[in-house]
């Protein structure tokens, strides 16, 4: 055992514990338990510099992960808004569920594409071009994950 490691031991106050909620830790975790790491070495035997290079090199692919992870999701919604996008007017059957949790079937022309909660979601009108609504009168808006078939 490290030095390093025996001191956050046998000095449990310096050490805070991670939040219960938060079961991952990030890079604010990472920085402080370095910075704890280095606080609380042994000055007659310093924390090898090869281990505190491996440690940054880890930090670094970490933050290299999480902006990769945050632009792939961007990616992934603004591809799936012009995925979409495509949809507009053609026939499609989706499937509906209502406010008591009743599913049906329903088949229209897309109308719109909205984009609620990152979610494209389509209108559909009839073949008279009416709008499809809801037991309440609102714009039936359906989900692109609703969608049964196409044409």
């Amino acid at each position: 055992m490290s030095s390093t490691i025996g001191a956050l031991i046998n000095n449990p106050s310096t050490a805070t514990p991670p939040p219960a909620s938060n079961s991952t830790l990030g890079q604010a975790d990472f920085l402080q338990l370095l910075t704890t790491q280095l606080q609380n070495q042994n000055p007659l035997q310093p924390m090898d510099t090869t281990a505190s290079i491996a440690q940054l090199a880890q930090f670094t692919s970490v933050q290299a992960l999480t902006s990769l992870q945050t632009s792939f999701s961007s990616f992934q919604s603004n591809f799936s808004v012009m995925q979409s996008a495509g949809l507009i007017g053609k026939t499609v059957s989706a499937t509906s569920v209502d406010a008591t949790g009743n599913s049906s079937s329903v088949t229209g022309t897309v109308k719109t594409i909205s984009v609620i909660n990152g979610v494209p979601e389509f209108t559909l009108v009839d073949s008279t071009g009416k709008l499809l609504t809801d037991s309440s009168g609102n714009a039936l808006q359906l989900p692109t994950s609703a969608i049964l078939s196409i044409g």
